[in-house]
């Protein structure tokens, strides 16, 4: 997994055929998919239950790229290992989920993996300052984390432009989590971000048999971004 700060759309199995995850992780990379997001949520840290370790390890053999397990859980270390196990590429913790989010850093790098860390909609940019040596990626919540299909805070454009400032030259990827459609990506991107994990913006309208509106859903959202980066080709 190399570091670049294109444009990358990873579209959440949260919003995909539950009973066909395999076949729709296969049919969205197909239309054009960088990533495949996964959500996992506890119904403790958050209000939802989705799925664990066992989903992780079942669908990863479907992704040809990225596996992007986003953690919505409390606590978190003491599953780090199955999920590394199970296959994923990046673990993201929330800063929210424990006391010693640096250990849980430490933890994911130390298991190979990608290590992440998700603020939601009320926590301040700063609360990464201490630990940007430590991530590979930060994931702005821009809903409040739980459920699929909500609207988008715009309050978390002046977040975004704070993290990006204070990254600077480090490689570290900007992930964007809630409400992406054609109309808000170029909002993100332009304030620093790479990655916009999008849900029903993506599956929307296709389906497994008919994966097309699949691609033409990734294309709309990557064009948008692009286009406010200036680097649409």
């Amino acid at each position: 997994m190399s570091f670049d700060r294109s444009i990358k759309i990873a579209p959440s199995i949260l919003a995909a055929d539950f009973a066909a995850f395999g076949s729709e992780c296969e049919a969205v990379e197909a239309q054009g998919a960088d990533w495949i997001h996964v959500d996992v949520m506890d119904g403790h840290f958050v209000p939802n239950i989705t799925f664990g370790p066992a989903t992780c390890a079942a669908i990863r053999p479907h992704i040809k790229g990225v596996m992007d397990v986003h953690l919505m859980i409390a606590p978190a270390d003491p599953y780090l290992a199955e999920f590394a196990k199970a296959g994923a590429d990046v673990i993201t913790v929330h800063a929210e989920a424990g006391p010693h989010i640096h250990r849980s850093l430490q933890a994911v790098r130390g298991l190979g993996c990608k290590a992440g860390i998700a603020l939601n909609p009320a926590t301040p940019a700063n609360a990464v300052e201490y630990v940007l040596d430590q991530i590979d990626l930060i994931c702005v919540m821009t809903v409040n984390p739980g459920f699929g299909g909500q609207s988008f805070i715009h309050s978390q454009i002046e977040k975004v432009r704070q993290l990006r400032a204070m990254i600077g030259d480090r490689p570290i990827h900007i992930e964007i989590d809630g409400g992406i459609t054609p109309e808000t990506a170029p909002l993100m991107a332009e304030a620093g971000a790479d990655v916009l994990v999008a849900g029903s913006a993506v599956f929307k309208g296709g389906s497994v048999a008919e994966p097309a509106p699949y691609g033409q859903n990734i294309r709309a959202i990557r064009a948008a971004a692009e286009a406010a980066r200036g680097t649409m080709v």
